[in-house]
């Protein structure tokens, strides 16, 4: 008897254990982003010039235009090869482009601003919204700071580049390690059941550590900037015009 109970006690324990970890991990990642985040705000806030009304107007149009973009669902699309849950949408876009016309802070607050409305209607438990306004901010704030030292063509290409190799790595590795494992523990997904869901897309994947990091992570958020990347340089270039204007 004394054997059973502590066979039957120790799965019990080792959940809790595990989950602690999980919730560990996740919270000392995001006190870890969120302290970056502080810093990088902090250092702009010293320019209180930034903060008047032809700036807090474009970042309210940028971050309207973003939220419709993030909430509507029929504005976000399945990739083939990809599992249905990770889906391609475009709130990216008006915070690359806002952060290219109007500095980083403005794109870092269109990222924000998006977020926090999408919240309330939060399908994930705010879990993919979290998700999202981490792979934004990394997306979004390296680009626009690259340009803003070199407003040319090279300059967007460059900041583009370094914010395309940023976000896959990050992007991937909190996926992978820290999101995937926390969204099944809140949904109540089986690790089971969305590696099936991979290997309906893709038999290449074998488990959801660096097999699906290498397989399924890093491949789509590579093609999600690429697209994100394209759009944003062909817009931005048609609405420079726009954009100059509305600056002067």
């Amino acid at each position: 008897m004394k054997e059973d109970y502590i066979f039957y006690l120790s799965p019990v324990r080792g959940f809790i254990f595990m989950e602690k970890i999980e919730i560990s991990r996740l919270v000392i990642t995001l006190l870890f982003l969120l302290g970056a985040i502080f810093m990088f705000i902090k250092s702009f806030l010293k320019k209180k010039d930034m903060f008047n009304t032809a700036f807090m107007t474009r970042t309210a149009i940028f971050s309207c235009i973003a939220t419709i973009l993030y909430i509507v669902p029929y504005l976000k699309f399945p990739i083939p090869f990809f599992p249905g849950f990770l889906e391609l949408h475009f709130d990216e876009v008006p915070a690359l482009i806002g952060g290219f016309a109007y500095g980083p802070l403005c794109g870092a607050f269109i990222i924000v601003i998006k977020t926090i409305i999408k919240l309330p209607f939060s399908s994930t438990l705010c879990v993919g919204e979290l998700a999202d306004l981490i792979y934004g901010l990394v997306l979004v704030i390296p680009s626009a700071l690259i340009y803003k030292r070199k407003r040319n063509i090279k300059g967007a290409l460059i900041g583009l580049l370094v914010s395309c190799l940023i976000q896959v790595a990050v992007s991937s590795f909190l996926t992978t390690f820290v999101m995937l494992d926390f969204y099944m523990n809140v949904m109540g997904l089986s690790e089971k059941v969305i590696l099936s869901m991979c290997q309906a897309v893709n038999p290449n994947v074998k488990s959801l550590d660096f097999n699906f990091l290498l397989w399924v992570a890093m491949p789509f958020n590579l093609f999600k900037d690429i697209v994100l990347f394209a759009l944003t340089i062909l817009l931005y270039k048609r609405t420079r015009k726009i954009i100059d204007k509305i600056k002067a």
